[in-house]
């Protein structure tokens, strides 16, 4: 656990120095059927590239408001690590009012009406399996699968984010950058999380809870998530199993 990292970005840059290739976020989604595990560098290049779209294509800039209308999801994890990237405040869940005020609104396919209220830039993500894109394009939207391919694999912000500048937003509460990043830690601490831990999480990415225990907390301890959606419980039988299967040491949810 290096104690220098001050955000969350700072926690992934570390994670990719110490072992690209180890597993750090395995997504499944039980209504479907997928199963994807993204390695450190894989999971760091999607947010490179998700970086790199908000800042020079969407023109976010620090301290902007991000309306975030996604599930507990891998690419949800992408985009919060991209937001700490670039300094641009996330809001997991906002309410109505959150995403009308917001600069720019991140989408799933279930929630475009209520994105529709944000003035600013508008990205809606399909969620179906492998980061595929709409067969039809919402109107109003920019497709995320469609554009950020072609976005550059690394990403170097303008100037560095400050750690004490606010990064996120989660049931009302503002957390900066190294708030998210020492609460991450006490959590994975009291989880007993380290280096190799496995946590399976069935959370949803509305609480602190949910977004540290799938995302935040497993990064700072050098570990890594079985995040699950459309999960039918921690009980359910497919689940020991699944725990079984991933080598899991710790369960959430």
């Amino acid at each position: 656990m290096n104690t220098t990292d001050h955000t969350p970005a700072d926690l992934l840059r570390s994670a990719l120095a110490a072992d690209a290739a180890r597993p750090l976020v395995t997504f499944y989604d039980d209504a479907t059927g997928e199963r994807v595990e993204l390695s450190v560098a894989t999971l760091a290049n999607w947010v490179a590239k998700t970086a790199n779209l908000l800042r020079d294509e969407l023109s976010a800039e620090p301290g902007d408001r991000l309306a975030l209308l996604l599930p507990a999801h891998w690419q949800t994890a992408v985009w919060l690590l991209a937001c700490s990237a670039t300094g641009v405040v996330a809001e997991p869940a906002p309410g109505p009012g959150a995403v009308s005020a917001a600069d720019l609104v991140v989408s799933g396919p279930d929630t475009l009406d209520a994105a529709r209220a944000c003035s600013g830039e508008r990205v809606a993500l399909s969620l179906r399996p492998l980061g595929a894109r709409f067969h039809r394009p919402p109107d109003g939207f920019t497709d995320y699968a469609v554009e950020v391919p072609g976005q550059g694999d690394h990403f170097t912000p303008y100037s560095p984010v400050d750690p004490d500048a606010p990064a996120l937003v989660v049931g009302g509460e503002e957390l900066t950058g190294a708030q998210i990043t020492e609460r991450a830690r006490a959590d994975a601490a009291v989880r007993g999380l380290g280096p190799g831990s496995r946590l399976l999480s069935v959370l949803p990415y509305d609480t602190w809870e949910g977004l540290s225990a799938g995302l935040f907390a497993p990064l700072a301890a050098g570990g890594s998530v079985v995040l699950c959606r459309n999960s039918p419980g921690p009980a359910a039988s497919a689940l020991a199993e699944r725990r079984k299967s991933e080598r899991v040491t710790h369960t959430a949810g």
